[in-house]
C-alpha cells in the first residue's frame, strides 16, 4: 500500500504546485523515517517478534493515509508521509527474515522472488485503484481515507491470526532450544564484513534506481503530453512488470548465477529507460512493463544473497541493516534527480538514472558466499 505515493505524489505536486525538487524531498522525507526506524527493526522484531511487528507496521501506515486525508497543507502532508514511512519500516526485514530462514540456499532467491512478486501485486492493485479512482474523479482525500481503513482492518485481522500462532511458535521454539543448545552470537551476525559492504553498495545503488525510476516516470510522461490520469498510469505499468521480474529473476539468480543475472538485468534496466526517453509516445508505455521487471527484478537477487551472509539467528537484523541502507539512497536518490530534473529537464534525469544503474555493477563481483544455516 505504501507504494501508492509514487501515483499520489504527480497528484500532490499539482495540488500545491511542487516542483520536481519538492517531490523529491517529500518522497525523501518518507524514505529518511523509513530508513531511521528500519534499522531498528530487526533488533526490535527479536523482543517482540517478527508477525507482532508486522502487525504494528501496517497500523502506523494506516494511520498515515488516514491524517492524510484530513491533511490541509504541504507540513501536514510531509508529517503524513513520516508517519507512512515508519509504518513501512517495520515489516520488510521481519518478512524477509521469516521467508530467509525457511528455504535452503539453493532455493532462497526463487522462494524470495515469489514473496516479492507476491508484494508487487499488491502494489499494482492498490495504485491501480488508485490511479483508476482518480481518472473517475475520486478526490485523492477520499481515496487515502478508504487506504488507511483497509490498512487498519487488515492489521487487526492479521493480529487476531498472530495470536494463535505465536502460541505454536513459542512451543516449537523451546523445544528446538532443548534438542540443539547453539553457542551464543552477539553483533550483527554478519559472516564476511567485506562481501556484506559490496552488497549494501549494490542494494543502495539498485534502489535508488528504482525509487527514482517510480517517481519520475509519471513526470517523464506528463512531459510527452499525456492527461494526469493517463501518466499516473505510467507508474502502474512498472509495477505490473516487477510482479513478473521479481519473480522470474530470482529464478534466473538459482539458475545462472547472483552475479551473471545481476549484471545482465541491471544492463537491460539501464538501456530501457534511454529507450523510454527516446522512443515515441506510444512504444514508451509499450515498454514501461519489460522496463518495470527487469528494474525492479534484481532485488530478488540481492536480497536472496543476503541470506548467505548473515547468521539465521540473526537474520532479520542483518536485512534491517540491508534495507535501511537501501532506503536512505531511495531518500537520496530522488531529491538529486529531482534537481537535475528541474535544472536540466526530465529527459535528462532519467539519462542520469540510466547512468547510475551500471554503476552496481562492478561490486557485484566482488560477493562471496558463506551461510551457517541448515539446510
Amino acid at each position: 500500500m505504501s507504494s501508492t505515493i509514487y501515483v499520489l505524489l504527480p497528484i500532490l505536486a499539482q495540488a500545491f504546485g511542487f516542483s520536481y525538487a519538492q517531490v523529491g524531498v517529500l518522497k525523501g522525507l518518507k524514505s529518511l523515517s523509513q530508513a531511521a526506524l528500519e534499522i531498528c527493526s530487526g533488533w526490535m522484531s527479536e523482543r517482540i517478534g517478527e508477525r507482532r511487528l508486522i502487525v504494528v507496521g501496517l497500523t502506523l501506515s494506516g494511520a498515515g493515509y488516514l491524517l492524510l486525508s484530513i491533511a490541509p497543507s504541504t507540513f501536514l502532508v510531509a508529517i503524513c508521509l513520516l508517519v507512512v514511512g515508519a509504518g513501512t519500516a517495520l515489516h520488510h526485514a521481519p518478512s524477509s527474515a521469516l521467508i530467509a530462514n525457511s528455504y535452503p540456499s539453493a532455493t532462497r532467491s526463487s522462494a524470495l522472488g515469489l514473496y516479492n512478486a507476491s508484494g508487487d501485486v499488491g502494489k499494482l492493485v492498490f495504485t491501480g485503484c488508485f490511479s483508476l479512482a482518480i481518472g473517475a474523479g475520486l478526490a485523492w482525500q477520499q481515496i487515502s481515507l478508504l487506504y488507511g481503513m483497509v490498512a487498519i482492518l487488515t492489521a487487526v485481522g492479521i493480529a487476531i491470526a498472530v495470536r494463535a500462532s505465536l502460541l505454536r511458535q513459542r512451543t516449537e521454539t523451546l523445544e528446538k532450544l532443548n534438542e540443539m543448545p547453539q553457542p551464543e552470537i552477539t553483533g550483527w551476525g554478519i559472516l564476511n564484513w567485506r562481501s556484506y559492504g559490496a552488497l549494501l553498495i549494490v542494494t543502495s545503488i539498485d534502489t535508488l534506481v528504482q525509487t527514482s525510476g517510480l517517481v519520475f516516470v509519471a513526470f517523464l510522461m506528463l512531459a510527452k503530453g499525456l492527461s494526469l490520469p493517463v501518466a499516473t498510469g505510467a507508474t502502474v505499468l512498472l509495477l505490473a512488470g516487477g510482479i513478473f521480474g521479481k519473480a522470474g529473476c530470482g529464478y534466473l539468480a538459482d539458475r545462472i548465477g547472483v552475479r551473471t543475472a545481476f549484471a545482465l538485468i541491471q544492463t537491460l534496466t539501464a538501456v530501457g529507460l534511454i529507450a523510454v526517453v527516446v522512443a515515441p509516445t506510444w512504444l514508451a508505455f509499450a515498454l514501461l512493463v519489460p522496463l518495470g521487471a527487469v528494474m525492479q527484478g534484481t532485488s530478488s537477487i540481492t536480497y536472496g544473497f543476503a541470506a548467505d551472509l548473515i547468521d539465521h539467528r540473526r537474520m532479520a537484523r542483518g536485512y534491517a541493516l540491508l534495507y535501511s541502507s537501501g532506503t536512505f539512497a531511495s531518500a537520496v536518490g530522488p531529491l538529486g534527480i529531482g534537481i537535475v530534473a528541474d535544472k536540466f529537464g526530465i529527459e535528462t534525469a532519467i539519462y542520469t538514472v540510466a547512468i547510475l544503474t551500471m554503476l552496481a555493477v562492478p561490486p557485484i563481483f566482488s560477493l562471496r558466499a558463506v551461510s551457517t544455516k541448515p539446510a
